[in-house]
């Protein structure tokens, strides 16, 4: 069966259609078969489905996206249940403890991510990956930081990736690499993401599935669940009728 790259975190400005266009576009030569833009809380309907059309363009399945980034698990569990229905892909960037706790183990956030720049408030751990593992949720590296941070802060956050991906893989939670890429110049290859996971050791296997297996398979779990014949984890619909 053919791997299909995906991208989950390409962060061009999805009001400006032309970059949008020209980022799509160029994830397509590059070979990846989703992609995901993300969008703000608040969006029009419009905008998704004018990304859809670029997309299908470029031969390229789109995928919606949102990024949370709540004060409180409070604020947190608001924004889940207002918007899970809509979108594909919910993304909860943790910046404190308490919320990094409650997106760990709330079934309906598929990745956790963590400030790039403030080491302090990396709270991925042995605690936050338990719940993690008995979720659905996965751990999202973003590479962008490795192109633009320079010195010191470059090799403290590789000293936490490390850590953090070490961890993840103890207690088997997945790991999705994304590029994070807000312009198209900072956009890479699938295989050149998965060469740059081993600066923070996985193996060969792991740094593809990293961006292919693991990606797609949130993405088909919540089109299954997203779909009017889904019921419950395992339960559809076949077949409606009086005759049922």
């Amino acid at each position: 069966m053919k791997r299909t790259y995906a991208d989950l975190h390409l962060c061009v400005n999805f009001n400006n259609l032309e970059q949008v266009s020209r980022a799509v576009t160029r994830a397509s030569r590059f070979g990846y078969g989703l992609v995901a833009i993300p969008f703000p809380p608040r969006f029009a309907e419009t905008q998704v489905k004018q990304l859809q059309r670029i997309c299908e363009d470029a031969g390229i399945e789109f995928v919606s996206r949102v990024d949370l980034r709540p004060q409180t698990p409070e604020e947190l569990l608001n924004g889940l249940r207002r918007l899970r229905r809509k979108f594909e892909i919910i993304a909860v960037l943790c910046e404190s403890k308490n919320v990094a706790r409650q997106a760990a183990k709330d079934r309906r956030v598929d990745l956790v991510s963590f400030p790039q720049f403030d080491f302090r408030r990396r709270f991925f751990d042995a605690a936050e990956a338990e719940l993690a593992s008995c979720s659905l949720a996965s751990f999202e590296i973003d590479m962008k930081p490795l192109f633009t941070l320079e010195g010191a802060a470059r090799i403290r956050l590789l000293s936490s990736l490390r850590r953090e991906a070490a961890t993840a893989k103890e207690f088997r939670v997945p790991i999705v690499v994304s590029s994070g890429a807000s312009d198209e110049l900072l956009m890479r290859k699938p295989m050149d993401l998965a060469a740059l996971a081993s600066l923070f050791d996985l193996n060969g296997e792991s740094a593809i599935e990293a961006v292919s297996v693991n990606p797609a398979a949130i993405v088909k779990r919540n089109r299954e669940k997203l779909s009017s014949r889904f019921v419950a984890p395992g339960i559809r619909v076949i077949r409606r009728g009086k005759d049922c």
